[in-house]
């Protein structure tokens, strides 16, 4: 049994709790770790060597705290294969989507390296006669992160770590206890990178601890993925405080499928974006509104190609499907299946009995697909992190982008058509902060902002693209002014209009 160890001020130290989480490997339902609740004094020496550190490197030229990540982005790809393995056992994902995982921490890294760039200013010269102004982007000191369980290599290390650090911020991460192991390992590799001591550093530790964060005075921002009722209450709390907040929350993607939609392209579409990581993800695809005229083919479509997918352990490279992170967590998903059962919803496939040979003990949850769910229904309203598909019937566009703009999530929308005009309207009148037209998972890349709406975020500034950078910069003007000999000797010379 393996214990992990919190990284603080460049070292993995041992935890003085009395307290320790199991990590479990979700395919066999075996502990495999035990990661400890870190004590306040150990959040708070972590908070401690974070604003140490950052004096220096917020004094380090950008282009040296770059290299850092550069050398980081080399140790990823040189690692691939050992962070795979240990990101698909701590979390369930098959072998492509934990491999997926951790490339999505190489590419907000090489947007970060060139914060030389995205970090310039802007100048004027003579804004008024003989003076001149300057904008300069500055960090502000020690960020926090709050990281889930369902993407342990690319939301803290992808997310939350490079921009924060390139711009020349400190960062506490606190890593889910479900699945820290991953992170840990990314965090060995930034100090043989060449990050310096304090920087970086991570703890694991419950809400009663990582409250600390909200209100602590060293803290200037912090930014968390979790659900929307976690996300407001640090929303306010961390605000109340005057801190930077940036919280990205629960979703329920909706995919409006029309009648002239190519029916086998689209249900593969639908598939990987629906049951892909298991549906633990923000971005998955829970329901889909389908045009009446084509929803029995498309259904039986989606029925047909799921039959062909293989559920089992998420090491095994033939995987399609791996497990849920939890036995509470399967618990979850199978008690929102009954519960859309007990709606109304028809049950076109169950996957609460699945068992996978030799992984008896796993937590696995099959592809499900709930089929006539109404508006209503709470199983097509609410988040439910796992394998199951919504099916909702509409007769047209209007009824369609009407039942998805009345949910009060709004990360993703899709629409699948080969209409140049419907395409363009749901484009222009979809609720969602990132749109899809005939692409079911709609994150753009990172140079873009990771945009959601409604009760999918809250904060004025997304993660990601320029939005991440002003995230993790403020904004400080200069205007200068200089006189020549004859000017010096006069009482008076100009006047500075912004003063007026």
């Amino acid at each position: 049994m393996e214990i992990l160890k919190p990284y603080i001020n460049g070292e993995f130290v041992e935890s003085k709790t009395d307290k320790y989480m199991p990590v479990y490997d979700p395919s066999t339902g075996e502990v495999i770790a035990q990661t400890p609740c870190c004590t306040a004094q150990e959040v708070e020496a972590a908070i401690a060597a974070a604003k140490a550190a950052f004096p220096k490197w917020s004094d380090t030229p950008v282009q040296r705290r770059v290299e850092v990540l550069y050398k980081f982005r080399d140790l990823l790809m040189e690692n691939m294969d050992d962070l795979t393995y240990t990101l698909a056992r701590e979390n369930g994902k098959n072998w492509d989507e934990a491999k997926g995982d951790i490339l999505k921490v190489k590419e907000p890294v090489e947007v970060a390296c060139g914060a030389p760039t995205i970090m310039m200013g802007e100048s004027t010269m003579n804004v008024t006669p003989g003076f001149d102004t300057t904008l300069y982007r500055e960090p502000l000191g020690v960020f926090a992160g709050i990281a889930p369980f369902n993407f342990p290599a690319m939301i803290p290390m992808g997310w939350m770590m490079p921009m924060c650090i390139a711009t020349g911020n400190t960062l506490v991460l606190k890593a889910a206890s479900m699945c820290p192991m991953t992170s840990l390992k990314m965090v060995a590799l930034l100090e043989k990178a060449g990050l310096p001591a304090g920087v970086v550093n991570i703890v694991t530790c419950s809400r009663k601890e990582s409250e600390m964060f909200l209100s602590h005075p060293d803290v200037k921002g912090v930014t968390l993925v979790g659900s929307t009722e976690v996300g407001l209450h640090i929303y306010g709390e961390a605000a109340k405080h005057g801190k930077r907040v940036q919280c990205l929350c629960e979703a329920k993607n909706h995919a409006l499928v029309l009648e002239d939609a190519p029916i086998t392209r689209t249900a593969a579409g639908i598939i990987n974006s629906s049951f892909g990581c298991a549906g633990e993800r923000c971005m998955a695809l829970p329901v889909i509104v389908v045009q009446e005229s084509i929803a029995d083919a498309l259904v039986d479509e989606i029925v047909k190609q799921v039959s062909k997918k293989k559920i089992g352990p998420a090491y095994d490279k033939e995987t399609n499907l791996g497990p849920v992170v939890t036995a509470a967590h399967k618990k979850f998903v199978c008690d929102w299946i009954q519960k859309g059962i007990d709606e109304g919803a028809k049950v076109v496939l169950d996957g609460r009995n699945v068992v996978v040979p030799g992984y008896e003990n796993g937590f696995y949850v099959g592809h499900t697909i709930l089929d006539h769910v109404t508006p209503e229904m709470t199983v097509g309203q609410r988040e439910i992190f796992g394998p199951v598909l919504c099916v909702k019937r509409v007769k047209d566009f209007e009824e369609g982008i009407s039942i998805m703009n009345a949910n009060p999530f709004a990360n993703g929308s899709v629409i699948f058509t080969q209409n140049g005009y419907y395409a363009r309207e749901f484009a222009k009148r979809t609720h969602g902060g990132m749109v899809g037209i005939n692409v079911g998972i709609p994150v753009p890349s990172g140079i873009f902002p990771f945009a959601g709406h409604k009760n999918s975020f809250f904060g004025d500034l997304h993660c990601l693209g320029k939005d991440g950078m002003r995230f993790y910069t403020e904004s400080k003007c200069v205007t200068t002014r200089w006189f020549n000999e004859e000017d010096m000797k006069k009482e008076h010379v100009g006047t500075w209009d912004g003063a007026l």
